[in-house]
This record gives structure tokens, C-alpha cells and sequence, in this order.
């Protein structure tokens, strides 16, 4: 039993990238598919499916490589907000990532988005990940 899906799905796609795989494959839940889409909007990860195979059903996803350097579009995924330790942030505390060249993704009551469309939207709630 998982007791951190989303830190399990972030490791999952961690070790896939230092072991320079090309698809990682992780149990689907609805916030794993809302992560999936925020990463692939923000051009993160390169292409994902879901497959409904069993009742959990599973996430393909398609990583990100740079043609000539053969370097990860993802340099750190770090989770943030624990089940031991809950981070929250109001609009007006959300965190910068690497001064805006990263993203921090929320979980907000508009969804999962990232921390400059919460600041947009006036939106705060728990920071799940900061991803650079």
C-alpha cells in the first residue's frame, strides 16, 4: 500500500528519467491525470495515454528528451506538501520556482493548475510539487 500517491508518481518519473527511459507507466488516479495534463500543457513531458486495462487503470507517459544533449526537459521534480506536513498558500504567498523559470503546481479549488495561473485567478491552496 502507497501511503503518498503523488510522491510515488513523482519517483516513478524521476527514476524513469535517470535511467533515461522513454515511457514511464504509473497507477491513474484523478490527480495523477490532472498532474499529467499540467506537465504536458507546460511541455514537461512529451505525449501521455490513459488506459482503463483494469479497474485502477494506468498513466503512459512519454518523456521528454532534448534531441542533441539527450538532457531531460525535467531537471528536478520535489515534492512539497506531505500527508505528515500539509503546505497551503493564499494568492498572495504563492512560491516563484527558480524565479519563474520553474512551476509549482497547486491543488486549488479551481483544479490542479500551476502557481502563475492561481496568481492570475486570485486562487491559493496546497502546493503539491515544484517541478525545473
Amino acid at each position: 500500500m502507497v501511503t503518498d500517491p503523488i510522491a510515488d508518481y513523482l519517483t516513478r518519473v524521476r527514476n524513469a528519467i535517470k535511467a533515461k527511459h522513454r515511457i514511464v507507466e504509473v497507477p491513474a488516479s484523478n490527480l495523477k491525470k490532472s498532474l499529467t495534463k499540467v506537465l504536458h500543457e507546460k511541455g514537461y513531458i512529451l505525449n501521455y495515454k490513459f488506459e482503463d486495462t483494469n479497474a485502477q487503470g494506468s498513466i503512459k507517459i512519454a518523456l521528454k528528451y532534448d534531441p542533441v544533449s539527450k538532457t531531460s526537459a525535467i531537471t528536478k521534480l520535489e515534492r512539497v506538501s506531505k500527508p505528515g506536513l500539509r503546505k497551503y498558500c493564499n494568492s498572495e504567498e504563492l512560491p516563484r520556482v527558480l524565479n519563474g523559470l520553474g512551476i509549482a503546481i497547486l491543488s486549488t479549488s479551481n483544479g490542479v493548475i500551476t502557481d502563475k495561473e492561481a496568481r492570475n485567478l486570485k486562487v491559493g491552496g496546497e502546493v503539491l510539487c515544484y517541478v525545473y
